[in-house]
């Protein structure tokens, strides 16, 4: 396993080759005999790492900066020295992640009217989302808004109990046609509509878009947005990159990787904080988000 170096916009190698010298990103990873790399800056026409900040680097990372290839812990541990020392969350990335398939990551979590036994049709209640940078994993962007419910305009005790979510929290607030059409209105603000931006919805299980969204919308006569039908299901993204199924979703995903969980359980925009931090984890240990959904 090679050390990983990215710079968004600039090649980036992730296999040892041949030569005793890497390029990754706006560095190089200098191989001695002895199978241990230097950092160096990679002297481009386009980009000139400057010596001084070369200097400064070295400094904070120490003894990381010569580390046999193949140690999993540099990145992180190099990425949190970079960061405390100033260097920002920009450069500290470059030691940090594998290229992703996707620029952004778009985090979605519902919450939907509910009771014991469970009533039909089930609506959004509340609609979060998250936009996570493909590139640093860090969240750019939050798309937040509370659904009025139209058939069950009344919430049950059962359901604020579970979400809590309370009956002024969603009284007078947008229908879901509005919320939606707002939601298409921070797609293009944020530029993910652009045919050259790849994104992806990120969900924990399939149950959000491809049972709660498309039902509602089927029984309210509204259109899905192409972009709701392709996502990835989290819960079998840390399957394939821990070796086992998360029974308890979040819960379980957070333990396995020693997070602490964020907020309340069952709150959609805690839920989405919760599963960008399981990405941002996994993608330090060098995983490749890929969709999961099949084609509608």
């Amino acid at each position: 396993m090679c050390v990983y170096l990215q710079h968004w916009g600039f090649p980036v190698l992730t296999e040892p080759s041949a030569s005793p010298a890497t390029s990754l990103g706006i560095f190089e990873v200098r191989r001695d005999a002895s199978g241990c790399s230097m950092l160096a800056p990679l002297q481009t026409g386009a980009a000139r790492f400057s010596s001084y900040l070369l200097s400064r680097a070295r400094k904070v990372l120490g003894s990381h900066l010569f580390s046999p290839c193949g140690v999993p812990e540099f990145c992180s541990i190099s990425t949190r020295k970079l960061a405390a020392h100033g260097f920002g969350a920009s450069m500290a990335a470059m030691v940090s992640f594998p290229p992703q398939r996707y620029h952004y990551f778009l985090v979605l979590d519902f919450e939907a009217t509910c009771d014991k036994p469970q009533i039909q049709p089930q609506e959004i209640i509340e609609f979060p989302i998250l936009k996570l940078n493909g590139r640093t994993m860090e969240i750019e962007s939050t798309f937040h808004m509370y659904v009025q419910p139209m058939v069950h305009p009344q919430l049950t005790p059962f359901c604020t109990e579970l979400t809590g979510i309370i009956q002024a929290m969603v009284d007078g607030q947008p229908s879901l046609q509005q919320v939606l059409e707002r939601v298409d209105e921070w797609m293009a603000k944020e530029g993910l509509l652009d045919p050259n931006v790849k994104s992806i919805f990120v969900t924990c299980g399939d149950w959000d878009l491809k049972v709660m969204l498309p039902g509602q919308c089927q029984y309210l006569g509204l259109p899905v947005a192409d972009y709701f039908k392709q996502w990835i299901n989290l819960k079998k993204a840390y399957s394939f990159a821990m070796g086992c199924w998360p029974k308890n979703g979040l819960l379980d995903m957070n333990k396995g990787l020693s997070l602490q969980h964020i907020g309340r359980p069952h709150s959609g925009i805690d839920d989405c904080k919760n599963i960008a931090n399981i990405m941002k984890t996994l993608a330090y240990r060098g995983f490749i988000f890929k969709q999961t959904s099949k084609p509608f």
